[in-house]
């Protein structure tokens, strides 16, 4: 399993710290459990960490020494991937390591499918990809969130990657779509694997006792966004909308942000919002919180009121996944996966994308309305529960298991 450009065992809202990193680490660890050999390969982005880290049994993660020993920009990442491959390849290529032998490549985001196609052919195995977000998908819905150091390059290389795998996996029927009508992916090597959430951290609680333990003691409603501070995620839109809500008769509602920024843009971004904030008269009832440990959100969902995630695009959206199993509705935008995972009115609401107007409307229901908004969390909750981890680990496994009993598909 690669995931090269973000550690599985970083943590989510931090630096490129996101969904991704709960995908790989809640897949690779599922697959584990159920008897797979897992190896998890990715940059050493810090000095002193240890090349390999066991765990658990059946789950190894590598720390592969290319560059320097700290976080980079995606930009100065791609002159490392012949670097990278070198130094995988050397790793599988001692028995004493344990590695071996490799069955199959399982390469996530188009930095690691770019590793990923060079072993494919080294190794003469199979290669599945997830791309997680894909370059040609953000450039159509907002232009201004194409890759701006290398956009013709990434989306050449993802369609490259999609040429040879032998399966591409989606995490929803809307990703698939966009596989095929952006990339012209071979529908038949499209396989749809939806993520899942950890019912041991994420269910319904106690909002109270919640409140309690975040630090939050004032009664009143709570708008919640989780995630990585970057413009992509439409912070813009979830504080514009926040500023909205008093006027329509919601009154003493508070705005908390738990993330850090995320990339090139992430700081410039916090700036601007903590500044639109004060702008708007919201900062003393806007709350930037720092990102928290993965099993600890569960007590920010559980302490708010509703979940904001006005995001411009979006693959399938763990965060609104996560706030549904803790019983929370969302307010998403209509974009991506999060159109599969939410019923409109029934388990949240769906609202078009940079449309203030329509988000404040909807988070004012569900504020000034806490009766409904349980009702509407209860079936969000129940819908959840159709995504599990282990589900995703057996579906994925019957695709391995098919890729790997026939010759690995050549690039065209």
């Amino acid at each position: 399993m690669l995931s090269l450009h973000t550690s599985p065992l970083a943590q989510p809202g931090t630096g490129d710290g996101g969904g991704m990193n709960v995908y790989v680490r809640e897949l690779t660890a599922a697959l584990a459990r159920s008897g797979v050999r897992c190896d998890v390969f990715t940059r050493a982005d810090a000095p002193g960490l240890a090349r390999e880290v066991r765990v658990e049994p059946n789950l190894v993660v590598h720390h592969v020494r290319a560059g320097p020993p700290v976080p980079l920009d995606k930009a100065r990442f791609v002159a490392l991937v012949p670097i990278m491959t070198e130094a995988i390849a050397a790793i599988l290529a001692r028995p004493a390591d344990g590695v071996g032998p490799v069955e199959l490549v399982h390469a996530n985001y188009w930095l690691s499918g770019l590793v990923g196609h060079a072993l494919k052919h080294r190794l003469g195995v199979p290669l599945v990809s997830t791309f997680h977000t894909l370059e040609r998908v953000k450039a159509n819905a907002h232009p201004e969130d194409a890759d701006p150091d290398q956009p013709d390059q990434r989306a050449r290389a993802e369609a490259e990657v999609i040429g040879c795998s032998d399966a591409v996996l989606a995490s929803c029927s809307v990703e698939a779509a966009e596989l095929v009508a952006h990339y012209g992916a071979a529908p038949d090597r499209i396989v749809t694997v939806a993520p899942g959430v950890d019912r041991a951290f994420f269910s319904p609680g106690d909002q109270r006792q919640a409140r309690r333990a975040v630090g939050i003691e004032a009664d009143g409603p709570l708008v919640l966004f989780v995630g990585r501070i970057q413009p992509l995620k439409g912070l813009q839109v979830a504080v514009r909308s926040f500023a909205r809500l008093s006027d329509l008769g919601v009154q003493g509602a508070r705005l908390a942000i738990v993330g850090g920024p995320s990339g090139p843009d992430g700081g410039p971004e916090r700036d601007r919002l903590v500044a639109l904030a004060d702008r708007l008269g919201i900062a003393a009832s806007t709350r930037f919180v720092a990102p928290q440990r993965h099993e600890l959100l569960s007590s920010w969902y559980r302490a708010a009121s509703c979940c904001v995630v006005p995001s411009r695009s979006e693959s399938f959206g763990l965060v609104a996944l996560e706030a549904a199993a803790c019983a929370i509705p969302v307010v998403a935008s209509a974009v991506g996966g999060l159109t599969t995972l939410i019923e409109d009115g029934v388990t949240g609401y769906l609202v078009e994308r940079d449309d203030e107007a329509g988000f404040a409307r909807r988070l004012a229901e569900l504020c000034a309305d806490p009766l409904a908004a349980a009702a509407m969390g209860a079936s969000a909750a129940e819908g959840s529960r159709r995504y599990t981890w282990p589900v995703a680990a057996s579906r994925l496994l019957q695709t391995y298991e098919r890729l790997v009993s026939r010759a690995p598909v050549s690039c065209f």
